[in-house]
């Protein structure tokens, strides 16, 4: 891998992790914890919006994401012919 593609290699991982931490980071932080009385309001399977989304929600969020985080970047790998 050439230095060209080895930066675009990081580029795109590095923007890939990003993206996921500003995810997690909006599920963790705003949906779990300062939207949890407005989404009380809604009700989902019988319960509170914001306490599942504090109690299931988030962790069901968090397994998609590290599911996401290792397709992607094994799609990243095959494109930039990363070898481990």
């Amino acid at each position: 891998m050439d230095k060209h593609q080895y930066r675009s290699y990081w580029r795109a991982n590095t923007t890939l992790i990003r993206n996921l931490l500003i995810i997690w980071a909006l599920v963790s932080l705003v949906f779990s914890i300062l939207l949890v009385q407005p989404l009380n309001a809604v009700r989902f399977f019988g319960v509170p919006l914001g306490f599942w989304m504090a109690q299931q929600g988030s962790i069901l969020i968090f397994v998609g994401l590290i599911f996401t985080y290792a397709f992607q970047m094994d799609k990243l790998d095959r494109k930039y012919n990363h070898k481990k």
